[in-house]
């Protein structure tokens, strides 16, 4: 079985290349340039005056949360000047926009015609401006009334033999009131196949800090930053992915901390940062923020944890309690001794170099973690996306409670997450695997009894589509066959759907891979206002650090015909549900303090949320790690015990991981260029190792095809461009969504089941000119 690079109608397959330029990789990240580039994407997308307006206001006190990423804004004074960073103020251009797409758009635009479109051309088109309908056998989308709309779904829904037959898929854009109601309706109507965006991304780390620590979130605030000694940054690009990370490992550099990157790219933002609000920043004057770079191999982390830990092991046998946290270990853990045998069977010398970093640094390491107590471990998808992910993240707990760095100031874990309210969502309940406690406080607090057995996670959601078992999709928000893998087989399976439903801001491919009916319900962003009665309502979001703060829109939506995601809801239900509901649907969509009230009934922690939300910065939700405590069965934190993965590949074999561009948020792409890395004006490149060129007789520019083989099914992306660069041999690098295609919807990490897009094995056949 062959599938291949995507046709037309399910993602990319370009004719010809877009004009591929290299320059010279950056040393320092943010700057000038960066504040230069946010400026004409603000003004160009959405003109001065409502540009400057909707950043003045962005992640201020009393604004609204930006629509990017989710690292936390300061609890104290916020800065004057810019509280965002560029890809935030690119997130807000993109949603500010001007330009709408009305019924005349789509009447003069097929969906083949829009299909052909790169991802970059597509979303750069505009907001969806009134409620859309693609009818069976149609060409082109049509308008709808919200009320046709409504029912269309309410009878579809209705007429499924089984709510298991529905797919109700949740992007990290939602807020904490519209996420609440979407789970309360999903799980009225019958089904927790709830599957969301964590699925591809933390839910690894989820996983392993819920079964090790007994809380699926991190430990440490913004302040811990600024107290910490050691900060380990993992598989983690905060230049491009979390650009504001960067003005809290300054401060905690200049507070004294030492910095240790772990990463098989050289980031730039890992490297240098030049603040552009301070005065150095402007005159070019960069902080160097990394005391120590290891250049691991891709998945080569847990062999080089593990040398580490050995490394630390043996410095303190020779002056015992001086290197680890006898005290803790001993109060606060359980499987110290198993763990000590475990990881003593190696050695570090070895374990070095399978992680392929030359031993001097691996003691270099140890070295900075010694005499330290105050450690902070970051990482992101590089950890996560892997078949070991757990066990690899579980190490880094491991690292942390030998050094009993888990619990005091200046110290914890920090999975640093993607989309705004990715964390927000999972806290309200949009999970696939609900506790038995929440659905208990879901009975008790609405009177009807919400089903019980597990539902289905992203990857069994794609496969149970593919095999004919769900036969409607609905997505708040996200651009489902984008983030996905395998994108053919994606498409496949919402290709053989009764109906998708999609809730957007903007077009996206989703929209033009769809079941036999589809609907688009377009939706306030961010920054609209939602006035409702007279009153501008607003929202609330969790960011990666536990703050629950407001959101409130100041820009005056593009279309009239927009409504926000928790109508949506409620009309939805209200068309769905009929006379059967007990819920009060009607009122939650009058006045969002209803919803918050039944979120404060129902959810441990939002005591009094109403008044709290409405605080200045919001307030912190209780977590047990942060106080020292460990909400496992044995109250206690848990060492782990794991073998190293085994990453062996054949001769002609290559390691590729899928990475972001700077140009690009998630699957939102911004431009073509990769600023930092030296990518100019083209996406299809492949990222490779000299030696690794020179044994394939290939040459920079030339044009390849990947390859993967994996389960019996040959993926093939064709047309990339050879792009020689500093990264580990044996591995590559590439951009998503452009090479999902490769990334095997049966690769999944154990215990999480995300998919591996980080590591896919693959193979490389030159194209002749």
């Amino acid at each position: 079985m062959i599938n291949e690079n995507p046709t037309p109608e399910t993602a990319e397959n370009p004719e010809e290349f877009t004009g591929l330029k290299l320059g010279k990789i950056k040393k320092v990240a943010a700057g000038i340039p960066a504040v230069v580039s946010s400026l004409e994407k603000v003004v160009g997308e959405a003109g001065f005056s409502r540009g400057m307006k909707a950043l003045w206001y962005l992640n201020k006190k009393g604004g609204f949360d930006c629509p990017s990423c989710a690292w936390p804004d300061p609890d104290d004074e916020r800065s004057g000047i810019a509280e965002y960073c560029e890809n935030g103020a690119r997130a807000v251009a993109e949603e500010a926009t001007a330009k709408k797409l009305d019924a005349e758009f789509f009447s003069q635009n097929s969906i083949s015609d829009l299909s052909k479109l790169s991802d970059y051309e597509i979303g750069g088109k505009g907001r969806i401006a009134q409620p859309m309908y693609l009818p069976k056998g149609g060409t082109h989308y049509q308008p709808i009334s919200w009320d046709q709309a409504f029912d269309k779904i309410g009878t579809s829904l209705n007429s499924l033999a089984s709510p298991d037959e529905a797919i109700f898929y949740t992007s990290g854009r939602t807020s904490n009131e519209a996420a609440f109601l979407y789970q309360l309706f999903v799980r009225e109507y019958g089904t927790n196949n709830l599957p969301d965006c964590s699925n591809m991304c933390h839910e690894s780390s989820g996983v392993a800090l819920g079964q090790s620590l007994g809380i699926g979130k991190g430990s440490v605030t913004l302040e811990d930053f600024y107290e910490a000694e050691v900060i380990m940054i993992l598989g983690q690009n905060p230049g491009t992915n979390h650009p504001r990370m960067l003005t809290a490992l300054n401060k905690a550099k200049a507070n004294g901390a030492k910095v240790i990157s772990i990463n098989p790219l050289p980031e730039t933002g890992l490297m240098g940062f030049s603040n552009p609000q301070t005065v150095k920043g402007v005159l070019n004057l960069d902080t160097t923020l990394t005391d120590l770079f290891l250049q691991v191999k891709i998945n080569g982390d847990m062999a080089l944890l593990k040398a580490i830990q050995i490394l630390l092991l043996n410095q303190d046998d020779k002056s015992p309690g001086t290197v680890l946290d006898v005290d803790f270990i001993k109060n606060n853990t359980l499987g110290f001794s198993d763990f000590r045998k475990e990881v003593e069977r190696y050695n570090p010398a070895e374990l070095a170099q399978i992680a392929g970093i030359p031993f001097s640094q691996v003691q270099k390491a140890a070295e900075i973690l010694k005499n330290k107590k105050k450690i902070i471990a970051c990482w992101a998808m590089g950890l996560t996306q892997h078949k070991n992910a757990v066990d690899t993240i579980k190490e880094v707990v491991n690292l942390l409670l030998m050094k009993g760095s888990i619990g005091k100031p200046g110290a914890g874990t920090c999975p640093v997450r993607g989309h705004s309210n990715v964390q927000g969502d999972r806290t309200m309940g949009i999970y696939e695997k609900p506790s038995a406690k929440f659905l208990a406080a879901i009975e008790a607090n609405f009177g009807f009894t919400p089903p019980q057995n597990h539902g289905y996670d992203t990857v069994e959601a794609i496969k149970a589509m593919h095999e004919g078992k769900a036969k409607v999709f609905f997505a708040m928000g996200g651009n489902f066959l984008s983030a996905t893998p395998d994108t053919n087989f994606t498409a496949e399976a919402l290709r053989k759907c009764q109906l998708t439903v999609q809730v957007s801001t903007k077009l996206n491919r989703s929209h033009l891979v769809h079941g036999e009916e589809a609907i688009i319900l377009p939706c306030l962003g961010r920054s609209d206002m939602d006035m409702v009665n007279g009153e501008n309502q607003f929202v609330s979001c969790e960011n990666s650090m536990g703050v629950v703060q407001s959101s409130k829109g100041v820009l005056k939506p593009i279309s009239e015909h927009l409504l926000s995601e928790p109508v949506i809801m409620c009309k939805i239900a209200k068309a769905t549900l009929g006379t059967k509901t007990k819920t009060n649907w009607e009122g939650y969509a009058l006045h969002y303090d209803h919803i918050r009230q039944e979120i404060e009934r129902t959810i441990p922690g939002f005591q009094n949320y109403n008044l709290r939300v409405r605080e200045p910065g919001g307030f912190y939700l209780p977590n047990c790690n942060r106080e020292g405590n460990f909400d496992t069965i044995s109250q206690k934190a848990h060492f782990n015990l794991a073998p190293l993965p085994e990453n062996k590949l054949q001769e002609d074999e290559l390691v590729m991981m899928t990475i972001r561009s700077h140009d690009q948020f998630n699957t939102t792409v911004y431009g073509l260029n990769d600023r930092y890395r030296g990518i100019y004006n083209e996406r299809r490149v492949i990222l490779m190792n000299a030696a690794d060129m020179s044994a394939r007789n290939l040459n920079k520019g030339d044009v390849v095809d990947i390859f993967n083989q994996h389960a019996g099914t040959e993926r093939i992306a064709r047309k990339f461009i050879v792009v020689e660069y500093p990264i580990p041999e044996g591995c590559t690098a590439t951009y998503f969504p452009e090479t999902n295609v490769l990334v095997p919807v049966t690769s999944v990490a154990e215990k999480s089941n995300t998919p591996t897009s980080k590591h896919v094995i693959i193979t490389l056949r030159k194209r002749e000119p």
